[in-house]
């Protein structure tokens, strides 16, 4: 485990990389993700843990990424992610419609190291059809009982922001634990967080059970406020303003390009 700068971190991010990103509302590596639009990446996969907010819209409208395979894509209450719509009308990427439990599934599957997740959720949907990879077997344990199999989905990087990490590289994440299943199923986990404490978060029974150790974690880098503008739970809020300008002015190529010229900048 190694602590880095933040561009250090990001370097580790070969384009073409399959990426697994958690959601808006859950911990957003922000600052990495400029990193990435700084170089700028090419080729990206993202996976969406289960979904896709603003970080695969700055990415997707600033040309870095070919496919995304997810649950939505959206800015959540600020509405559509512009440059994503844009995207995808001109067939600029590849999209892999999922959903939230099969790709927790597949997910799982991988921290298992088992091939694929039964899973029955999904079943009788058109989704089906849309999935080759997908497969419907008899249930081997009981007649006429369908049963889903999603294949196993093991990300290159596993890319989030987290409130704290000790000197060891463990990493807190409180309660979310998508962030802990995307680090067991991923074959690499960068992560940047606020703050790094001398506190060893695997002692205290108050911090252990929200903790990801750090034999699952490759590299960290200390990023305060590395989750502007989508915020980071029970640290500071998202800037709701940035965002409502964000999802306004994007909607045209040039506003976009002032959007992420600003996000880069700052």
């Amino acid at each position: 485990m190694s602590f880095l700068a933040v561009e250090e971190l990001v370097a580790r991010i070969p384009d073409g990389a399959f990426v697994a990103l958690p959601p808006d509302y859950s911990g957003c590596a922000m600052a990495a993700v400029r990193g990435l639009l700084w170089r700028p990446a090419r080729g990206l996969r993202l996976l969406g843990v289960p979904q896709l907010g603003l970080q695969a819209d700055l990415l997707i409208g600033a040309g870095c990424v070919a496919e995304i395979e997810t649950a939505a894509l959206s800015l959540g209450e600020h509405g559509l992610a512009p440059a994503f719509g844009r995207a995808w009308e001109e067939g600029a990427i590849a999209v892999r419609e999922s959903t939230c439990p099969a790709i927790h599934a597949g997910l799982q599957a991988a921290e298992k190291g088992v091939p694929f997740m039964p899973l029955r959720g999904v079943l009788g949907s058109d989704l089906l059809g849309l999935r080759p990879d997908w497969k419907v077997i008899d249930n081997p344990f009981a007649e006429k009982d369908p049963i889903l199999l999603v294949p196993a989905i093991r990300p290159d990087v596993a890319l989030f922001h987290a409130p704290l990490a000790d000197r060891a590289g463990n990493v807190w994440i409180g309660v979310r634990r998508e962030l802990l299943t995307m680090a067991h199923a991923a074959r690499r986990c960068l992560v940047t967080v606020e703050a790094v404490t001398e506190e060893d978060l695997l002692a205290d029974d108050r911090t252990a059970a929200g903790t990801i150790p750090a034999l699952y974690v490759e590299a960290v880098a200390e990023a305060p406020g590395g989750g502007w503008p989508v915020g980071l739970q029970g640290a500071y809020p998202a800037d709701d303003a940035w965002l409502a300008r964000y999802a306004r002015e994007a909607r045209t190529e040039a506003g976009f390009t002032a959007m992420l010229a600003e996000f880069v900048a700052r």
